[in-house]
């Protein structure tokens, strides 16, 4: 029988906590043109996130039967139907959610956002367009947070979301090498796209330092500081991990450095934050992710 465990295991239940920023990034950047409404975009973020998660171990599933029957459909804890229409009901909630928060703009972006995570999941998970497919995902993510505001609004997002998609870019190619191993130039690459997103992040604050519009909840100093300090974080957690995969490209390694790239997100997202001058939303985002840490450590967010 299918547990409520079981199927938080087939969604990875709390890598999700990685995804709310990126809505939220888009949102700052675009000035909040969903006001109040905002709140119901990162949900719409999360539902997409774990509808993907299902989809793809749905997809995945004769390959798993080999390299990974852990998983809950190979295992028999979860059945393939039971997957497939739990992916399609929580695609369909994703939707259903950024049309209430953002208006039928929101609505498009998340139908094209659910469009490119079934593609990528239906598709064969290899070479460059795959990539490009699934950094696309979180570009799209860090959009639907600003697509209320029309095409001012994902102009304006459209640094943060280029910085997201890059960095997914990086983390995706690696995590190539989770079963098989990877190479020393793919993971040399990851940690040069992550330590150019690392140096940029502070770029973006220090304009509004420099005499650009902050957001309502910060300083322009104020919120430089807080963008720096949370893209040293990322540089930092994240590029150790790619750099000890250019030196030991084996699995373990590649799937270590996948994880800290995941999970790396979130300060990513906390200096996109600050960088947009809401340094009150960057420290909350932070401080929440910090309490609930032993959440996000459980299973594996791959």
């Amino acid at each position: 029988m299918t547990t409520l465990r079981d199927l938080a295991e087939l969604v990875r239940a709390p890598a999700a906590l990685t995804v709310p920023g990126d809505a939220l990034a888009g949102a700052a950047a675009a000035g909040w043109p969903a006001g109040r409404r905002t709140a119901l975009l990162p949900l719409a973020s999360v539902s997409l996130y774990w509808a993907g998660m299902a989809l793809n171990d749905w997809a995945d599933r004769d390959l798993d039967a080999v390299e990974r029957p852990e998983r809950p459909i190979p295992s028999g804890r979860v059945a393939p139907r039971t997957a497939l229409t739990l992916a399609s009901g929580l695609t369909a909630a994703g939707v259903g959610l950024a049309a209430a928060g953002g208006g039928p703009r929101a609505a498009g972006v998340a139908a094209v956002l659910a469009g490119a995570v079934w593609a990528y999941d239906l598709s064969a998970k290899s070479g460059p367009v795959s990539t490009a497919v699934m950094a696309s995902t979180r570009g799209l993510d860090v959009l639907l947070g600003a697509s209320a505001g029309g095409a001012a609004g994902l102009r304006r997002a459209a640094l943060p979301a280029g910085l997201l998609l890059v960095h997914t870019a990086g983390v995706t190619a690696l995590s190539r090498g989770e079963v098989h191993g990877t190479s020393a130039s793919v993971a040399r690459g990851a940690t040069s796209v992550t330590a150019a997103v690392a140096a940029l992040v502070p770029l973006l604050a220090s304009g509004r330092a420099g005499g650009a519009p902050t957001g309502p909840r910060g300083t322009p100093w104020l919120a430089a500081l807080v963008a720096t300090g949370a893209s040293a974080a990322y540089g930092s957690s994240v590029g150790r991990a790619q750099a000890r995969a250019v030196n030991d490209p084996t699995a373990p390694t590649a799937r270590a450095a996948t994880v800290a790239g995941i999970r790396g997100m979130v300060p990513l997202q906390c200096g996109l934050l600050a960088a947009a001058g809401e340094t009150g939303a960057a420290v909350a985002l932070g401080a929440a992710t910090y309490a609930t840490r032993s959440v996000l450590r459980k299973g594996s967010p791959t």
